[in-house]
Protein backbone atom coordinates (compact mmCIF):
# COMPACT_ATOMS: atom_id res chain seq x y z
CA UNK A 1 0.00 0.00 0.00
CA UNK A 2 1.76 3.31 -0.63
CA UNK A 3 2.19 5.63 2.23
CA UNK A 4 3.13 9.22 2.08
CA UNK A 5 5.83 10.60 4.39
CA UNK A 6 4.67 13.50 7.14
CA UNK A 7 7.44 16.53 7.29
CA UNK A 8 7.71 16.60 11.34
CA UNK A 9 9.10 13.53 12.36
CA UNK A 10 9.07 10.99 9.78
CA UNK A 11 6.05 9.20 10.25
CA UNK A 12 3.96 7.13 7.63
CA UNK A 13 0.77 7.01 7.20
CA UNK A 14 -1.90 5.70 4.48
CA UNK A 15 -2.40 7.86 1.62
CA UNK A 16 -6.00 7.14 2.24
CA UNK A 17 -5.79 9.23 5.60
CA UNK A 18 -7.66 12.49 5.23
CA UNK A 19 -6.68 15.69 4.72
CA UNK A 20 -8.39 17.20 7.74
CA UNK A 21 -10.44 16.32 10.89
CA UNK A 22 -13.53 14.90 10.23
CA UNK A 23 -16.42 17.74 10.75
CA UNK A 24 -18.55 16.96 14.26
CA UNK A 25 -21.09 18.71 15.40
CA UNK A 26 -19.61 18.22 19.28
CA UNK A 27 -16.15 18.54 20.13
CA UNK A 28 -13.66 15.48 19.35
CA UNK A 29 -12.12 13.41 21.41
CA UNK A 30 -9.77 11.29 18.80
CA UNK A 31 -7.94 8.31 19.98
CA UNK A 32 -4.34 8.17 18.93
CA UNK A 33 -3.46 5.17 20.94
CA UNK A 34 -4.78 1.57 20.44
CA UNK A 35 -2.50 -0.38 22.82
CA UNK A 36 -5.21 -0.61 25.58
CA UNK A 37 -8.81 -0.58 24.89
CA UNK A 38 -9.53 -1.13 28.72
CA UNK A 39 -8.09 2.12 29.20
CA UNK A 40 -10.20 4.30 26.39
CA UNK A 41 -13.38 2.40 27.29
CA UNK A 42 -12.90 3.32 30.51
CA UNK A 43 -12.13 6.62 29.51
CA UNK A 44 -14.88 7.39 27.52
CA UNK A 45 -16.89 5.90 30.04
CA UNK A 46 -15.74 8.65 32.59
CA UNK A 47 -16.59 11.40 30.18
CA UNK A 48 -19.80 10.65 29.47
CA UNK A 49 -21.18 10.43 33.60
CA UNK A 50 -22.33 14.18 34.04
CA UNK A 51 -19.88 15.80 36.30
CA UNK A 52 -22.79 17.84 38.80
CA UNK A 53 -24.13 20.61 35.97
CA UNK A 54 -22.14 19.55 33.38
CA UNK A 55 -22.15 17.06 30.66
CA UNK A 56 -19.58 16.31 28.30
CA UNK A 57 -20.99 16.98 24.20
CA UNK A 58 -18.46 15.38 22.15
CA UNK A 59 -18.05 12.56 19.76
CA UNK A 60 -15.45 9.56 19.92
CA UNK A 61 -13.25 9.00 16.96
CA UNK A 62 -11.80 5.74 17.19
CA UNK A 63 -10.18 5.03 13.64
CA UNK A 64 -6.57 3.62 13.63
CA UNK A 65 -6.02 6.26 10.29
CA UNK A 66 -4.90 8.34 13.17
CA UNK A 67 -2.78 5.96 15.57
CA UNK A 68 0.27 7.37 16.89
CA UNK A 69 -0.06 11.29 15.41
CA UNK A 70 1.19 13.32 16.96
CA UNK A 71 -0.27 17.53 17.69
CA UNK A 72 2.17 18.96 15.08
CA UNK A 73 0.88 16.74 12.62
CA UNK A 74 -2.83 16.83 13.62
CA UNK A 75 -2.62 20.83 13.42
CA UNK A 76 -2.39 20.92 9.69
CA UNK A 77 -5.60 18.51 9.36
CA UNK A 78 -7.64 20.90 11.11
CA UNK A 79 -10.33 22.51 8.42
CA UNK A 80 -9.75 25.97 7.87
CA UNK A 81 -13.55 26.96 9.33
CA UNK A 82 -13.66 24.00 12.29
CA UNK A 83 -16.40 24.85 13.98
CA UNK A 84 -14.32 23.67 17.54
CA UNK A 85 -11.64 25.57 19.52
CA UNK A 86 -9.84 23.09 20.48
CA UNK A 87 -9.44 18.81 20.75
CA UNK A 88 -9.02 16.10 23.02
CA UNK A 89 -6.45 13.14 22.62
CA UNK A 90 -6.09 10.16 23.65
CA UNK A 91 -2.72 9.64 23.54
CA UNK A 92 -0.17 6.82 24.63
CA UNK A 93 0.77 8.98 28.00
CA UNK A 94 -3.18 8.95 28.72
CA UNK A 95 -3.36 5.45 28.45
CA UNK A 96 -0.55 4.32 30.03
CA UNK A 97 -1.05 6.51 33.23
CA UNK A 98 -3.55 5.85 36.46
CA UNK A 99 -5.45 9.16 35.78
CA UNK A 100 -5.80 8.65 32.31
CA UNK A 101 -4.66 12.21 31.59
CA UNK A 102 -6.01 13.46 28.21
CA UNK A 103 -4.20 15.78 26.15
CA UNK A 104 -6.18 19.01 25.23
CA UNK A 105 -4.86 20.85 21.98
CA UNK A 106 -5.85 25.01 21.57
CA UNK A 107 -6.91 25.14 18.24
CA UNK A 108 -7.56 28.69 18.29
CA UNK A 109 -6.00 31.11 20.19
CA UNK A 110 -2.39 29.99 20.61
CA UNK A 111 -2.91 26.65 18.03
CA UNK A 112 -0.68 23.42 19.53
CA UNK A 113 -0.47 24.94 23.11
CA UNK A 114 -1.44 21.71 25.27
CA UNK A 115 -2.16 20.69 29.15
CA UNK A 116 -3.31 17.40 30.14
CA UNK A 117 -6.72 16.74 32.24
CA UNK A 118 -8.46 13.79 34.12
CA UNK A 119 -11.32 12.72 32.05
CA UNK A 120 -13.80 13.71 35.11
CA UNK A 121 -12.82 17.11 34.41
CA UNK A 122 -13.44 17.06 30.47
CA UNK A 123 -17.46 18.01 30.90
CA UNK A 124 -16.23 21.11 32.68
CA UNK A 125 -13.74 21.95 29.99
CA UNK A 126 -15.51 21.11 26.70
CA UNK A 127 -18.34 23.21 27.97
CA UNK A 128 -16.69 26.45 29.30
CA UNK A 129 -14.71 26.16 25.96
CA UNK A 130 -17.04 25.75 23.77
CA UNK A 131 -19.54 27.94 25.12
CA UNK A 132 -16.67 30.71 24.90
CA UNK A 133 -17.73 31.03 29.15
CA UNK A 134 -13.38 30.51 29.77
CA UNK A 135 -10.06 30.72 27.81
CA UNK A 136 -7.95 28.13 27.13
CA UNK A 137 -5.57 29.65 29.10
CA UNK A 138 -7.47 30.07 32.12
CA UNK A 139 -7.49 25.78 31.66
CA UNK A 140 -3.80 25.16 30.64
CA UNK A 141 -2.15 27.92 33.66
CA UNK A 142 -4.13 25.57 36.62
CA UNK A 143 -2.41 22.54 36.18
CA UNK A 144 -0.72 21.22 38.66
CA UNK A 145 2.91 20.97 38.90
CA UNK A 146 2.56 17.83 37.56
CA UNK A 147 1.20 19.55 34.27
CA UNK A 148 -2.38 18.05 34.64
CA UNK A 149 -5.59 20.18 35.18
CA UNK A 150 -7.44 18.15 38.11
CA UNK A 151 -10.36 21.65 39.03
CA UNK A 152 -10.19 24.15 40.20
CA UNK A 153 -10.50 23.26 43.72
CA UNK A 154 -8.24 20.69 44.17
CA UNK A 155 -5.15 22.32 43.09
CA UNK A 156 -3.16 20.91 46.37
CA UNK A 157 -1.95 17.42 45.01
Amino acid sequence: MPSVQLPDDGTEMDDNITKQLPETEDSLVLRTDFSNQFAWEEIRAEIRKPVGMFHAYVEFVDDTKYQDMTTAQLLPLVPKDYDHNFIILVDRTAVSQPELPLLTVDLYEEPGREFRAIPSQIQGIENNLSTANMDFAEFAEAVDEDGVFRGFFEQDH
